[in-house]
């Protein structure tokens, strides 16, 4: 079974956050009545930011979401330990983790200050498997994965020509990536699209070119990776604005 998919247009950033939460509320809700437990995987980026602030700060979405049976994790780090401007955690930290009623217990951080980023992702993939309780070679069904993707077509730290997007048995590696000059730390396409629902958020009309090709144009995974997040039995939502859904044909929003 592949993805169930559906793309929606937005005014703005701000209504795509909006719209995000009010699925995060949701999907939590009918995670943790079913298995007493929500799994969510979190994004950097500017619209992720705006959607940790709704959750922490909004009283209505504060209140609605199980603080106490949250686990949270993260899709991908950078090479950078937390504190840094461009850590992913301190971001999701400073906007929302830090702010409501998490336990440290409940929060799973990439360590992106280890000089090997190796032994980072298989720090990180033993982690997940305890917390996931995973027997050798499966993978975690996330009931949540929070997604952007790049003006190039990447998403989590897939980018184009990388090796991460010829691995098929990790949940989690280290990827080099050439253009940035820097190592990633990032979870796998396996692993993403064994998730129970997955919701990109894309904003700026720098990303209308990719969105196109990702959505219409023909299958190059190789040269943009968010093509290859399709959830096996699994839903995955576009929540696009209206600048990165300008060349978007009528026919493919809901």
């Amino acid at each position: 079974m592949l993805a169930s998919r559906t793309v929606e247009l937005f005014a703005n950033g701000m209504e795509i956050a909006r719209r995000a939460a009010a699925d995060v509320v949701r999907i939590a809700g009918d995670a943790v009545a079913a298995r007493g437990a929500f799994t969510i995987a979190l994004s950097g980026g500017s619209t992720p930011k705006v959607l940790y602030a709704l959750l922490a700060e909004h009283p209505s979405l504060r209140n609605s979401l199980p603080w106490d049976k949250i686990k949270v994790f993260f899709g991908d780090e950078r090479h950078v330990g937390p504190g840094q401007a461009d850590s992913n955690f301190q971001m999701a930290t400073d906007a929302m983790l830090s702010k409501v009623p998490l336990r440290p217990d409940q929060v799973h951080r990439i360590k992106g200050e280890y000089p090997d980023t190796a032994q980072a992702a298989a720090e990180y993939e033993e982690v997940i498997r305890r917390e996931f309780g995973l027997p050798a070679g499966a993978f975690p069904r996330f009931d949540l994965i929070l997604l952007g993707m790049g003006s190039e077509g990447h998403t989590l730290s897939l980018f184009p020509g990388t090796k991460a997007l010829n691995e098929t048995r990790r949940i989690v590696t280290s990827n080099w990536v050439g253009k940035l000059c820097a190592d990633r730390v990032t979870l796998t396409t396996p692993a993403a699209n064994n998730a129970a629902n997955v919701i990109f958020m894309i904003t700026g009309a720098d990303k209308a070119c990719a969105l196109k090709s990702v959505l219409e144009g023909p299958h190059e995974p190789d040269q943009l990776p968010a093509q290859m997040i399709q959830p096996a039995n699994g839903n995955v939502s576009w929540l696009v604005d209206e600048a990165a859904g300008s060349m978007l044909s009528k026919r493919i929003l809901k």
